[in-house]
């Protein structure tokens, strides 16, 4: 089969889902702000979850499809993506300070979930059961989340999240309706191009569907997260470009993969829980390391760590397609 057609339905899916992305965050940070809700709300959970509709839509996608590999991939992928690639390049841009209570809170509350993730795929089968489990914390994390977001303390990621939606505000709340609506659907569409290309990809170089979700796919979804990051490096809005982030983190592992497994339980290859769950996992520690609070400093990802992640970025994807090379040579 030719590789043109996969390419360029990767390509437009991708390049649309990105477009889409981008808009759906400005209309919902724009319909929240219309109805008064508070900038550090909006901040936490609004724009976590407009990061994060990329990886949502494409999972829940793969999974109506019956491609597990790619719904894993996409999510797990993605975190790794995050933590590695983009607050890596973030880091390198402008080292990163963590001030926000609220983020050294979310930080050992990342870690908790990842075991959690860890826990039940551990038999390799992402069940409706175990699909149940992470929506139903996913649940209690946006609770609390919400609670921490309508409090009205004083926290910095309040004030950066102020900052980035006077910057993006669109014109009128039915401009903004429109595009939540318009965005939406474009989220849908070019995620289902997305999926059909990256299947079609992974027969026509005869790898598996977990390879191109963890790379190609996890990457590409990751996109909006990583505007974001360099946009608030760039204007010194630290605590917005680690909040992001987090939050995309939580709603990849609980929200995405639950909502996956909910619409069709996942089998995974033994690979995604020895190779892609440890890095995964050892990212989160090295993050919850590198942004805690020390002896009352502020956490702090300086350019050298910033470094190290992107190094670790490479290493695990240059690992990752070695070993794939590898196995079709002895197949």
């Amino acid at each position: 089969m030719s590789l043109l057609l996969p390419l360029l339905s990767v390509f437009v899916g991708l390049a649309v889902l990105v477009w889409a992305a981008d808009k759906f965050i400005d209309a919902s940070a724009t319909v929240a702000r219309h109805y008064s809700l508070p900038p550090l709300l909006i901040g936490v959970v609004i724009i976590g979850f407009g990061t994060s509709a990329p990886e949502l839509s494409v999972s829940a996608l793969s999974a109506l499809a019956g491609s597990p590999g790619i719904a894993l991939g996409n999510a797990y992928g993605s975190n790794i993506a995050n933590i590695a690639l983009i607050l890596g390049i973030t880091a390198l841009i402008s080292p990163i300070v963590v001030q926000s209570g609220i983020l050294r809170k979310e930080l050992p509350l990342l870690v908790g979930v990842t075991l959690l993730s860890v826990a039940l795929l551990w038999d390799l089968d992402i069940s409706r059961l175990d699909a149940a489990v992470l929506l139903l914390v996913f649940a209690g994390v946006m609770g609390w989340a919400i609670w921490q977001g309508t409090r009205g303390g004083k926290d910095t990621l309040g004030d950066d999240a102020a900052a980035e939606m006077d910057a993006h505000t669109m014109g009128s709340i039915r401009l903004a309706w429109f595009w939540l609506a318009a965005g939406l659907v474009l989220l849908i569409a070019s995620a289902r191009l997305l999926v059909w290309g990256a299947v079609l990809l992974a027969q026509s170089l005869g790898v598996s569907e977990l390879v191109i979700g963890l790379t190609v796919v996890a990457v590409g979804t990751s996109l909006p997260e990583l505007a974001s990051c360099i946009a608030a490096a760039r204007k010194k809005e630290h605590d917005l470009a680690i909040g992001n982030i987090l939050g995309s983190n939580l709603f990849n592992t609980l929200a995405v993969v639950g909502l996956a497994g909910a619409i069709h339980p996942l089998q995974a290859e033994p690979a995604v829980l020895y190779r892609d769950m440890l890095v995964m996992a050892a990212l989160t520690l090295a993050l919850f390391v590198l942004a805690r609070t020390r002896g009352g400093q502020s956490g702090r990802i300086s350019r050298v760590s910033g470094g190290l992640l992107v190094l670790s970025f490479v290493g695990y994807t240059v690992y990752l397609l070695l070993t794939t090379v590898g196995a079709q040579v002895a197949a």
